[in-house]
């Protein structure tokens, strides 16, 4: 008698731990496959860390084949599931394709950068989802402080060394925090023309910093920012963004080169296609986590609805705290399901509080409901990040240390280009590559007046692209290695023209299009 089959889709908080649950449970009477795109488990909240230079990227990346002993690991990403016939179809990083057969699907595919329709933000903003957005940050910020330091126009220096990011919550607080300390640093090494200092703007259309989390978490935040220099600016955000800069809704325009987008997040647009009910974007469950219907087909994570049973009529917000817990109880309920754990139980949560790290010995704190901030909030916030972590805990408590005495390397690395990081992504995940396939039956972005002259910047970027793409904050949507003098009608040239896609500007594996979703961070 075979083995029953689960397949786990996506290694983020949700999948990485129902895989771990599933292989301790099962042991060795069940095969499980986890099918993701990289072969790591990318350790989110620490990413800011990572853009800023204080940790190296692959302190906040697990091995999946070398911390999941048991599960077989599939690279690839889900193009399609088809529930009546219990399979799933994906692509390899190659273009490959294949399918996976279940007898149990859990659904964690999380969530992608979320969009709204405000003018020039998909061509001129960057989001902070992936390793590469974060590699690509660090280059880029480092890039415009060095460039600044040659300009003779202090209008010019100033924009150069002007940093926007827009949402105040988690992961926007964090980034400004962090990268306005960077920052700092770079220009103590790089004097700025007429005594300028770098400038970081915070906006929100809420009424105050972290509006999902504690009034005192709150405050201390926001003063430890302002104290620093940021400008913090709530009520506020873009109207429209532009290759010089942003125009806020306030009827300001400020000039810049850095546009980081951090209003929040959106289920994984796989989730629509799968043809369920949906709340927001998220497929709907039970409190067992068990798609209504399909008894066969679990779900947890940011593409789950999961009912908060704490309070009722509402589900859990897209946290990472949800999904860790959610991806237990999933595993335990495939088990289950099998006969081959305990019996299944419905998910619960108690809130264990929050922590924000606000760069050096600052954060923001409120473990089991005691706010705390300053350097003791500080000593809680790297406590729990070294205990919630996976795996490399030695190295990351190493990075830290050395980070505390030696003075931070600030280097560009060249790795990551403007162009294979857009916004408008399905798998920020993956840095786009020239060349790139597109998924199967993947649904093509119409023109729209949006993407007028994007030839037109792409025919003009030269060979010197390379140094100067950044200049301009993503507006080289379609660099190619030569620049072609005979063939005019080809204004995207790369190692392969593609006649089929002429709505792809900057090739990759992922091309996805849905519309906004409403739903907040």
């Amino acid at each position: 008698m075979s083995r029953p089959h689960v397949v786990i889709v996506g290694a983020g908080f949700a999948g990485y731990r129902a895989a771990r649950t599933l292989a301790r449970l099962t042991r060795d009477r069940a095969d499980v496959t986890l099918l993701n795109p990289t072969d790591y488990f990318l350790y989110l909240p620490l990413l800011p860390q990572v853009a800023a230079g204080i940790l190296e990227a692959r302190r906040v990346t697990v091995s999946l084949p070398g911390t999941l002993h048991g599960v077989r690991m599939v690279l690839g990403e889900a193009d399609h599931v088809d529930l009546d016939g219990r399979t799933v179809h994906y692509s390899d990083p190659e273009g490959g394709i294949g399918t996976l057969a279940y007898d149990r699907l859990v659904l964690c595919v999380g969530s992608v950068n979320k969009l709204l329709p405000v003018p020039g933000v998909a061509e001129h903003a960057h989001g902070f989802r992936g390793l590469p957005e974060a590699l690509y940050l660090r280059d880029h910020v480092t890039r415009q402080v060095e460039l600044a330091a040659g300009e003779d126009d202090p209008k010019a220096c100033a924009a150069r060394c002007t940093f926007v990011v827009v949402g105040a919550g988690y992961t926007g607080t964090e980034v400004a925090a962090q990268m306005q300390m960077l920052t700092d640093r770079l220009a103590r090494r790089h004097p700025l023309c007429a005594g300028l200092r770098p400038r970081w703007i915070l906006l929100d259309v809420a009424p105050r910093v972290l509006p999902e989390m504690d009034e005192r978490l709150s405050r201390t935040a926001d003063r430890v920012l302002r104290a620093r220099g940021v400008d913090v600016r709530m009520g506020t955000s873009v109207k429209e963004a532009t290759h010089d800069g942003v125009l806020l809704t306030d009827g300001e325009f400020v000039a810049s080169r850095t546009l980081v987008w951090c209003v929040g997040v959106r289920p994984d647009p796989l989730v629509e296609a799968v043809g369920q009910p949906l709340e927001r974007g998220r497929l709907i469950v039970d409190p067992y986590l068990q798609v209504p219907g399909r008894p066969e087909v679990f779900s947890c994570g940011d593409a789950a609805a999961v009912p908060d049973l704490e309070k009722p009529g509402s589900f859990t917000p897209m946290t990472a705290q949800h999904a860790w817990r959610q991806g237990r109880v999933a595993g335990e309920n495939v088990a289950a399901s099998l006969g081959l754990g305990r019996r299944r139980r419905p998910y619960r949560h108690r809130d264990l509080g929050f922590a924000v790290d606000l760069g050096g010995i600052q954060a923001a704190a409120n473990p089991f409901g005691i706010p705390l901030s300053g350097p003791a909030a500080g000593a809680v916030t790297r406590g729990y990040h070294l205990a919630a972590l996976p795996g490399n805990r030695v190295r990351v408590a190493a990075d830290w240390l050395l980070d505390a005495v030696l003075p931070r390397q600030g280097v560009q690395l060249g790795l990551v280009r403007s162009w294979s990081v857009p916004l408008d992504t399905a798998s920020p995940e993956l840095a786009r590559v020239p060349g790139g396939h597109e998924r199967a039956g993947e649904p093509k972005r119409p023109d729209g007046p949006e993407r007028a002259g994007a030839a037109e910047a792409a025919a003009g970027a030269g060979q010197g692209e390379a140094a100067a793409q950044d200049a301009g904050r993503g507006d080289h949507p379609a660099p190619g290695p030569v620049k072609r003098t005979d063939a005019p009608d080809h204004p995207a040239p790369g190692p392969v023209k593609r006649t089929d896609a002429p709505d792809h500007p900057a090739p990759g594996p992922v091309k996805r299009t849905d519309p906004p979703d409403p739903a907040a961070e």
